[in-house]
């Protein structure tokens, strides 16, 4: 996986709590998620942490992340929200807000929603299978379409 920061993973974590609880499956993602881009130990710590006590939304600090780490985080929450199979009112809520705290646009979205469903359809569905490297690649990838194609208008 490429590197991203530690703020990315707390930012995760956040989301994960967005609907009163991180379950399980969805903390073990994000540490799983963490250890593979090369946080230290300290930073696994630190997430760590943030997988066991509840963080709000507002404590994402957006101008720790690129514009890349800020949609892997968006696409990220939206497969977090989806991964039970039912996006709650209170999840839709949270992405919302979570889009609107990170500045990302609705074309912007479109795009992390469609990368998002994409890796979750080649992994099964499976959450441990999930390939949040593929992710990041295909946000990547997306935003720099969308960006030719705006210069393009």
């Amino acid at each position: 996986m490429a590197k991203l920061s530690k703020d990315v993973f707390l930012a995760l974590a956040a989301i994960g709590w967005a609907d009163g609880q991180l379950d399980a499956n969805e903390a073990a993602g994000i540490l799983r998620a963490a250890r593979e881009a090369g946080l230290d130990d300290p930073a696994l710590a630190e997430v760590k942490a943030a997988t066991e006590t509840k963080r709000e939304l507002t404590t994402i600090d957006r101008k720790a992340l690129s514009a890349v780490e800020r949609t892997f985080v968006y696409a990220t929450a939206i497969w977090l929200a989806r991964m039970d199979g039912f996006v709650d009112p209170g999840e839709r809520e949270a992405l919302h807000k979570l889009a609107h705290l990170l500045h990302i646009p609705d074309r912007v979205r479109t795009e992390a929603s469609a990368a998002a469903l994409e890796v979750a359809q080649s992994s099964g569905d499976k959450p441990d299978k999930y390939d949040l490297g593929k992710l990041r690649e295909r946000v990547a990838d997306r935003l720099d379409a969308l960006a030719k194609h705006l210069a393009e208008e």
